[in-house]
């Protein structure tokens, strides 16, 4: 703000002018405002800490149950999702889950994908193409943009805790790859909902 150094500065002075007169060691314009400050911030913690208590208890609330997943690649067309952590997953459902750490990305890195095939379900192949319980999830490729090989992943039964995702751009990473497979119901964090 414009002027705002005046008062500052003025009162620096006059911390010099009394320790040139043998005042003794100046007080710091800082000390001198927090010496003010402080009896009336004790005074608002004092009369506002319920809202204080309240505010924190909410995130810490939020926290246990929810978080935030951000999408930064095309694989699906949103960008913010919220995760109800522990949600059961049910076929169909966006759900977040923790990357086990090979391939490009660091491990723990969160993945929002569709959950195609939960414990029970089918996954085939022909050629280079994946279908679950007889329904198309796309074509794995050969190679990744910048030309390394690529392995299809498993086919099978999903067994208990494990499913398969996908997403709907062609170029997921997603379980029609060795390198994603199916995951364990360890690394799921919870059922996703597209925000924007």
């Amino acid at each position: 703000m414009p002027g705002s150094a005046a008062p500052l500065r003025r009162a620096a002075q006059l911390d010099e002018r009394a320790f040139a007169e043998g005042g003794g060691r100046p007080r710091s314009v800082l000390r001198r405002r927090l010496t003010w400050l402080t009896p009336q911030l004790g005074a608002h913690y004092r009369r506002r800490w319920p809202a204080y208590a309240a505010f924190f208890a909410a995130v810490y609330g939020f926290h246990l149950h929810f978080t935030f997943g951000l999408n930064a690649s095309p694989s699906l067309p949103y960008m913010l999702f919220l995760v109800v952590k522990d949600a059961p997953v049910v076929r169909g459902d966006l759900v977040a889950f923790r990357w086990h750490g090979a391939g490009p990305y660091p491990e723990g890195a969160t993945f929002v994908k569709i959950a195609a095939g939960v414990p029970g379900d089918t996954v085939a192949r022909d050629g280079r193409a994946y279908f679950v319980n007889g329904q198309s999830v796309g074509a794995a490729k050969t190679h990744t943009a910048l030309g390394r090989p690529l392995e299809g992943a498993a086919t099978g039964i999903l067994p208990p805790g494990r499913y398969y995702v996908h997403a709907t751009h062609p170029d997921s990473l997603d379980s029609r790859y060795a390198l994603t497979g199916w995951i364990p119901q360890e690394r799921i964090i919870g059922r996703a909902y597209a925000l924007f």
